[in-house]
């Protein structure tokens, strides 16, 4: 699948990717900057890009900056945080008409580019500080958002599994920063981090679309950047479990949320990432998996049940909503289908429906621009090159006997339950 291929070419401080493609109505610029996950920079890494995305030099106000994007017939612009393993991801991404569908001959790709460029490296400041108004305005709504995850329970209890499973370790940490640490960041701090993260971070920018290639490496001529050397972090830390921990809260919830956490000891890149990728859809990563069958379908004992992989941190998330009462139940018909699938207890068929709803999910994430980025970008996180076309053929190839022995690194760390305030204290 052609699509998937990016042409990477390494230009003044960042790396270019380009993937040539019609798949696309319109043109995709994505710029990651990636650093280490650290308690110091975590809030102000959730702060910045908001604050960059505000306004700048050239469009000083927000009103004047989404004006002009409504200008490129009506280009579209977000900024997003992520974690990856133990890194903490910034993106910018800009959609744009690809003017080989329109009428006006508008070169908006240039254009595109030259935006990004103007968010990037011309930042609306002041004294060597950024604009106080915004970076107040961007700090209370930073704190709206860290918020929002303690009101929203199920998130807020598989944030807790982590904060207690990883104690001490980076990954711990929440992408949106941490609440207590927002009224410290000044104008003038977060300008000085900007100038660091711009300087020092690994720096990649996808480019996705039916576009000219050279023409792409000219319009990159603008954007510049010192030449560096990234903090590559070890792959692996691996931690030794000792006993499983269980963390047991209270609030004011009517639902219980159960959340387990495994160590997979297993990561991407390793021979045995697709053996992972397939036990997790057999074991809970689908409506046709084991926990939904078992612990929600059967034993009617949740309101859901699934599981998640971390691929760059090892780690197998399971999700469930509970009765109090049930918490035992619940715990003990979950470890019994991680124990079938050490067992090798699934059918041909479980194998099979599981690898194709794999691969569809796979390909419907490259049905959007940003999906195929956020697939390709694994590789630049895990040191690795593989194609869409590695991903389907890894799935593809994964047996009865891989999966099974990719069960047996899986090992039970932390159980975590958020109950309510009355009810069964089992």
């Amino acid at each position: 699948m052609a699509v998937a291929n990016d042409q990477t070419i390494k230009k003044n401080g960042y790396t270019l990717h380009i993937v040539k493609t019609n798949k696309y109505k319109t043109n995709t610029l994505v710029w990651k900057m990636k650093a280490p996950l650290t308690e110091e920079t975590v809030t102000l890494r959730a702060l910045l890009p908001n604050v960059l995305q505000s306004s700048t030099k050239q469009y000083p106000t927000t009103t004047a900056l989404r004006s002009y994007l409504d200008d490129l017939y009506g280009a579209g612009f977000f900024v997003d945080l992520a974690k990856k393993g133990e890194y903490h991801i910034m993106s910018f991404s800009i959609d744009i008409a690809n003017e080989k569908f329109l009428k006006d001959p508008t070169p908006l790709l240039q254009k595109g580019m030259n935006f990004l460029s103007e968010v990037l490296l011309n930042p609306n400041i002041e004294n060597e500080s950024f604009h106080s108004e915004t970076v107040e305005k961007e700090k209370r709504t930073l704190k709206q958002r860290i918020q929002s995850i303690y009101d929203d329970k199920m998130r807020y209890s598989s944030v807790r599994l982590v904060e207690e499973m990883c104690k001490g370790e980076a990954y711990a940490l929440d992408a949106n920063g941490l609440s207590e640490k927002v009224d410290e960041i000044t104008p003038k701090s977060l300008y000085d981090y900007y100038q660091k993260a711009i300087n020092e971070d690994e720096l990649h920018l996808y480019i996705i679309g039916d576009v000219d290639e050279k023409e792409v490496e000219t319009f990159c001529e603008n954007l510049q950047f010192k030449d560096r050397s990234p903090v590559k972090l070890e792959n692996r830390n691996s931690v030794q479990i000792d006993e499983v921990k269980e963390i047991k809260e209270k609030q004011d919830v009517k639902q219980g949320k159960l959340n387990i956490g495994y160590r997979t000891n297993v990561q991407f890149g390793d021979d045995d990432y697709f053996a992972l990728q397939v036990f997790n859809g057999i074991f809970g990563g689908f409506s046709h998996s084991k926990l939904f069958i078992n612990v929600r379908e059967k034993a009617s004992l949740a309101y859901y049940a699934a599981s998640r992989l971390e691929s760059h941190k090892g780690l197998l998330m399971v999700m469930s909503g509970i009765e109090a009462k049930n918490y035992d139940q619940a715990v003990t018909i979950i470890r019994e289908q991680m124990e079938a699938m050490k067992n090798g207890d699934f059918s041909d068929q479980e194998l099979v429906q599981t690898k194709a709803v794999i691969n569809n999910q796979l390909l419907e994430t490259t049905d959007t621009s940003r999906g195929l980025v956020e697939i390709l970008y694994h590789n630049v996180i895990g040191h690795q090159n593989l194609t869409v076309d590695d991903w389907i053929a890894g799935v593809n190839n994964a047996s009865k006997e891989d999966i099974t022995k990719v069960a047996e690194k899986i090992e039970l760390d932390t159980i975590y339950f958020l109950t309510g305030m009355e009810g069964n204290e089992s």
